[in-house]
């Protein structure tokens, strides 16, 4: 929660975060769908190993566990060595996440299931429903947008409430690929064939019923950029944090950027005579 109130004293004007459910059916914010111990306190010590998983705590459970800074010990840790720590912090519910933010703010909210591993969290359709019924709740359907990159859930949110805009994600890297451009379709897409859409994952994204397309910054091309918003689609890329890859990227054309660092990106969006809208 410090971090988005820091992002929002920037002048920040949407927030993207990650979900998870707890055992008990509530909705927390969360990047990982398990402890991480690089960044997960109990009484003081770090837990070692990662785990268990959010769905397998209540929310009281949950609440013990401090993620107020990074271990400065641990590879992760030392990515961020300026960031601020905030001791105390709590996981936080989405309920306490919009009271923070206010009536203004816009969302970029993240469903995170894995078609590989279903273990971690509920099935896409109730995670979708959960989702939307939060957001519903708080009013925020017109400032919300759910994004995943398992299209599985995006494609239940267009069912469940079309007046949510959804963001779809992708990644295509040796590491992570949620495209794979096999013969066989991806599990990450939602039950669509990439090969029925001209091998385009823009294509792929506006089958899909997605507003917007949201790739991994380094996957971003002048055509697929003009291909995804001659289709109507925004193009918002993925997580970029230097100054001279978000130069690049505007200078593309892309829609917007989603980034850890909006304190970088401020200067640069103001060198290029645009605002933060």
């Amino acid at each position: 929660m410090a971090a988005f109130r820091a992002a929002l004293d920037l002048g920040v004007t949407t927030l993207e975060t990650d979900l998870a459910v707890t055992k008990d059916g509530v909705l927390i914010i969360s990047h990982d769908p398990l402890l991480n111990p690089d960044l997960t306190r109990l009484d003081g010590q770090w837990i070692a190993t990662a785990g268990p998983t959010i769905q397998s705590l209540t929310l009281a459970e949950l609440k013990r566990y401090d993620i107020g800074r990074t271990n400065p010990n641990s590879k992760y840790g030392q990515q961020f060595a300026d960031q601020k720590p905030a001791d105390g912090e709590r996981f936080p519910t989405i309920e306490e996440f919009f009271a923070m933010a206010g009536p203004d703010v816009r969302f970029n909210i993240e469903i995170k299931t894995d078609p590989t591993r279903p273990d971690l969290a509920p099935d896409p359709e109730r995670f979708a429903q959960l989702t939307v019924e939060a957001i519903r709740k708080a009013k925020a359907g017109a400032r919300g947008t759910i994004q995943s990159f398992d299209w599985r859930g995006l494609i239940a949110t267009r069912r469940l409430a079309p007046e949510i805009d959804t963001a779809c994600l992708s990644i295509e890297t040796n590491n992570f690929d949620t495209v794979r451009r096999t013969n066989q379709p991806s599990p990450w897409l939602g039950g669509l064939d990439l090969t029925a859409h001209g091998g385009s994952v823009p294509r792929l994204a506006k089958a899909a019923g997605c507003a917007v397309w949201s790739p991994f910054w380094r996957n971003v091309t002048a055509e697929n950029v003009k291909e995804a918003q001659g289709l109507g689609l925004k193009v918002i890329p993925w997580t970029v944090n230097s100054p001279a890859d978000m130069a690049g990227l505007i200078d593309l054309k892309v829609d917007g950027l989603i980034t850890d660092y909006p304190d970088r990106a401020k200067p640069v969006i103001a060198a290029k005579g645009l605002k933060i809208r």
